[in-house]
């Protein structure tokens, strides 16, 4: 693909498409456990994503890249990022992971599990779909995945993810559907698990240091969608 075809297909691609009450001062490595609620039960809802065009954006500008979904088996993500990007994913369903742990009572075994549940290399990876697991992980476990991520990035590479406002005891998780390139469908399955981890600005920023924040956009509903990116090699 010569520039010009890459420069008017990035452009034709984005033009198409533990009770805890938080504690007054922010100090670092707090990971705040928020009085929970339960959410109202709704099918299915579609919102305008603010970071995800930018993601698609720069993974388009890598030539055969390589894709980490931490979600299960979407037919019609594989089928989107395969036509508009070309990428090869990989799909590690981690909510599959975190559910089955929880299911035979097992969550604190989750640290260990996560650091030996990934096959890829050091530095093989373009980018990380993450979308909200981080928000059903024990803090200890959440470290030592995003340290695995951090490691499977290529320089350069790009990670997203989404951190929820509040915990909820609603037993649920969310299939993240790439609609275009500004809009996710969230549809709804059950769960063993209910989100039960708020992370703090600061302390996402901790969890990920090494990474550079590329973007963070806070929603409407409370999420924060957060866009990192792994520095080029000096």
């Amino acid at each position: 693909m010569n520039s010009d075809q890459k420069n008017g297909g990035l452009s034709g691609l984005v033009s198409r498409l533990s009770r805890q009450i938080p504690r007054s001062d922010d100090a670092p490595g707090r990971i705040v456990a928020e009085p929970r609620t339960v959410a109202a039960v709704s099918a299915e809802t579609v919102y305008a994503s603010k970071t995800l065009a930018r993601f698609l954006s720069l993974l388009f500008a890598r030539p055969a890249a390589e894709v980490v979904d931490l979600g299960p088996v979407i037919g019609s993500n594989i089928t989107f990022l395969g036509e508009h990007v070309g990428c090869k994913i990989h799909v590690e369903d981690l909510y599959a992971d975190i559910d089955r742990h929880a299911r035979n009572g097992e969550l604190e075994q989750l640290p260990g599990f996560l650091g030996k549940r990934f096959a890829l290399s050091d530095a093989s990876v373009d980018a990380v779909l993450g979308w909200d697991v981080f928000d059903y992980l024990h803090p200890a476990a959440a470290s030592v995945l995003a340290g695995e991520l951090m490691r499977m990035l290529r320089p350069d590479g790009v990670l997203l993810g989404f951190f929820g406002a509040r915990a909820s005891d609603d037993p649920r998780y969310t299939k993240y559907f790439i609609e275009d390139v500004t809009r996710l469908r969230c549809r709804f399955y059950p769960s063993a698990c209910s989100r039960r981890w708020v992370l703090q600005n600061r302390d996402i920023n901790l969890m990920f240091a090494g990474l550079e924040l590329f973007d963070s956009v806070l929603l409407k509903s409370g999420v924060r969608e957060i866009l990192f990116r792994k520095p080029a090699r000096s």
